[in-house]
């Protein structure tokens, strides 16, 4: 019988967002190495606008200079998409694993997502059928609750999904998410459940996650994942 290959999750809590692309970038060189195997790395972060590659103008209409009075700070970053929104309350998940097939990784992010809601009483899904503009998950194919935008570099993929959970909402209102004039939802929205929601969110997004990855979920602290990214290569056995 075939060993089942691991698939590493760190929870990593609050993250600031360039700190977490710089270790993405570390976790995704280390698994070109072999240094580590396919992991999904599940965070916050502090309140962020992040503009993808297809990021029009017109998506942040009120000027850098008026988010930034109310603490947002605006980062342009690789991944495809458009303009999307982080802020504490949202779990964010990086699969940095091996996507030979970028549409099927993506479409595996979206029945994760959807499965772990399911779990939460949120029936939702993705909709595969409408084109890239509506790449994510959905609930009644009208309030989106979680979006996705990806990387890939030579097999490896980066970014990944945010799944809102009990955050704020309304600085959605303040750009054109995703390109769509379309409104933002929640966990917390759509059960009426107060209180810090993310850490059980969180749980149930790794079990999911790693289902439909078909690895075998090893949990791991931010202390092992320092000491894998740290060991040279020539330490692979």
């Amino acid at each position: 019988m075939l060993a089942v290959p691991e698939l590493w999750i760190a929870h990593l809590g609050l993250v600031p967002y360039r700190d977490g692309l710089v270790l993405q970038e570390r976790v995704r060189d280390a698994r070109e190495a072999g240094l580590v195997p396919d992991a999904l790395l599940l965070l916050e972060h502090p309140p962020v606008y992040t503009r993808g590659r297809r990021t029009s103008a017109g998506e942040l209409p009120f000027g850098e200079d008026w988010y930034a009075e109310r603490g947002i700070e605006i980062v342009d970053v690789r991944r495809g998409g458009k303009v999307t929104y982080h802020a504490p309350g949202q779990l964010v998940g990086y699969p940095i694993v091996a996507a030979p097939e970028v549409a099927a990784h993506v479409r595996a992010m979206e029945r994760a997502i959807a499965s772990a809601l399911a779990e939460e009483g949120v029936p939702a899904a993705g909709r595969p059928d409408d084109g890239p503009d509506f790449t994510g998950v959905w609930v009644e194919r009208e309030r989106k609750i979680a979006s996705i935008g990806v990387h890939v570099r030579r097999g490896i993929s980066t970014h990944g999904f945010a799944v809102n959970v009990d955050m704020d909402l309304e600085p959605w209102t303040w750009i054109v998410p995703c390109g769509l004039q379309v409104p933002m939802t929640s966990i917390a929205a759509e059960t009426g459940r107060v209180g810090s929601l993310v850490p059980g969110f969180a749980r149930r997004m790794a079990s999911a996650y790693t289902r439909e990855h078909g690895g075998r979920e090893r949990a791991v602290s931010p202390a092992e994942l320092e000491r894998a990214l740290a060991r040279p290569p020539a330490a692979v056995a």
